[in-house]
């Protein structure tokens, strides 16, 4: 779906995108996670078409946007963070004239907006003007411009930024409801945001990618937790033997329980390191009570890529 390769971006002389390159697939959440000035909303300019990179190249389904971009951005949405919308205008005039600006033909346009207010459940405030709206709806509003046409990727810089916690809920499940037939990347600097909707993260930081990984990898550090009723001088023998296993700590003793920290090494599959090390214990003649990933919170993670920058 998109390939970003080298992006790089200055103002005047300041570097704001340094050589940032990844791939995204099609129907993937993936969200670009940073403090804020970290250069996510560059980069979502720079895939947007809005904003032209200093070097590198984006390609969007084989087109580039440096050479296609007029059919590229009739494939995308794109809901910038401070959305220009016109407050006198009723929310369906507003649809309807946004979807004469991304050129969708006449004949088209009345189901278009029609379909963008359903998505986005604005049915009931179609007529309503945009300067009666509250934060959470005119950012819907937003959302279903970025949406008219059914557009197979969308941009979204900061979805919930300011709004309540009601709000974003419902923002949230519109978003997994919208990635159901495009792919989605959003920027935020809330790591909440990420860890509930995205099935994939980002991490910007000065400028670069500096961690891209999937959620469902990411919480599983490289270290098991082993309870057992062996000691260390028992068991560790046979445990540091293994190929997979790169330390082991012993922890505290109590209820008859040894606790072990096991620490993999970096190639080491999780789950077939696992299973070896319970055949291991069992072999062993001990008592296997407990075997389990040590899980890391995404707050944890963004901390350490962070610090680890610094």
């Amino acid at each position: 779906m998109i390939e970003a390769r080298s992006l790089t971006r200055y103002y005047d002389r300041a570097l704001a995108v340094d050589d940032v390159s990844f791939s995204i697939g099609d129907n993937e959440i993936v969200g670009l996670l940073g403090h804020n000035g970290a250069g996510k909303t560059t980069i979502m300019r720079m895939l947007s078409g809005y904003l032209e990179p200093s070097a590198g190249q984006i390609d969007i389904d084989g087109l580039n946007m440096a050479t296609d971009a007029h059919i590229v951005q009739r494939q995308l949405g794109y809901l910038p963070e401070n959305l220009p919308v016109y407050p006198d205008m009723m929310v369906a005039d507003y649809l309807d004239y946004a979807a004469t600006l991304k050129g969708i033909e006449p004949a088209r346009r009345m189901s278009a907006v029609r379909a963008a207010i359903a998505a986005t459940d604005l049915t009931g405030r179609a007529l309503e003007r945009v300067s009666t709206l509250s934060r959470g709806l005119r950012q819907r509003v937003g959302v279903a411009q970025a949406i008219l046409g059914k557009p197979r990727l969308l941009i979204l810089d900061e979805p919930t930024n300011g709004l309540d916690p009601e709000q974003t809920g419902h923002m949230r499940r519109l978003i997994q409801r919208l990635a159901r037939q495009a792919t989605v990347i959003l920027s935020t600097h809330i790591m909440q945001e990420v860890d509930a909707i995205c099935d994939r993260v980002l991490v910007v930081r000065q400028g670069r990618v500096a961690l891209d990984a999937r959620l469902d990898n990411l919480h599983y550090s490289r270290t098991l937790r082993l309870h057992t009723d062996q000691s260390v001088a028992e068991l560790a023998t046979y445990l540091r033997r293994m190929p997979q296993v790169a330390g082991l700590q012993e922890q505290t003793s109590r209820d008859n329980q040894w606790r072990f920290t096991l620490t993999l090494h970096e190639r080491a599959d999780i789950n077939t390191a696992a299973n070896n090390i319970a055949q291991c214990v069992l072999k062993a003649g001990a008592r296997l009570y407990r075997l389990q990933p040590v899980v890391k919170g995404l707050e944890s993670v963004f901390q350490e890529v962070n610090r680890d920058g610094a």
